[in-house]
């Protein structure tokens, strides 16, 4: 049995569905709302490599992706995964996250953390939750700092970008002892964003 289990999280219109091949073309589209794969800093898919970027997502050991949709619609948003994950530890890591322009800064990232770390904390009863994110990507920065996950540090020289230059890594964490404040936070602004 696996640590991470195909598993869909839903709260209201939105809904984290394992990706599968199915959401090439909403994907696609997603990813065209903004031509994000010009963004330096992301491993969002060109429109062309849509489809291996699903296969290696679907093929990597310890990595879990989910499709982000809109459930009314059936739309995909964009896309997220558990990674890194490693059950000896109970820590998994959240990242490969990326949404169309038309949903950045609203409620989808918010709702789709929350949906995340309760299935990690509250489910897997993950005793860590991390991130990583390219030391230049300060949007990102921002977004993880916002949802209170701590700093860890930075790793040097710790990975390639698509253009083959050589990134710094950003690590930040969430303990299982800080969940429910963190919790308590993300209900309180997505309650804030409804009002």
């Amino acid at each position: 049995m696996a640590f991470v289990e195909p598993v869909t999280l839903q709260a209201g219109d939105l809904a984290l569905v394992p990706l599968s091949l199915e959401h090439e073309a909403g994907l696609r589209a997603a990813a065209a709302d903004g031509e994000l794969w010009n963004i330096r800093v992301t491993s969002v898919p060109e429109p062309e490599n849509t489809r291996a970027y699903i296969e290696t997502a679907l093929k990597t050991a310890d990595r879990f992706a989910f499709a982000v949709t809109e459930v009314s619609t059936g739309t995909v948003l964009g896309s997220t995964s558990f990674h890194d994950i490693l059950p000896a530890v109970k820590r998994v890591e959240i990242g490969y996250t990326w949404y169309a322009q038309r949903c950045q800064r609203t409620h989808v990232n918010t709702t789709c953390k929350l949906l995340m770390l309760g299935h990690a904390f509250d489910t897997l009863g993950c005793h860590v939750v991390g991130w990583r994110t390219d030391n230049f990507n300060h949007a990102s920065q921002r977004a993880i700092e916002r949802l209170g996950a701590k700093k860890d540090g930075v790793i040097r020289g710790h990975a390639l970008r698509r253009d083959g230059s050589i990134r710094d890594t950003v690590m930040y964490s969430l303990r299982a002892g800080e969940w429910p404040d963190v919790k308590a936070q993300l209900k309180d602004l997505l309650a804030k964003r409804r009002s």
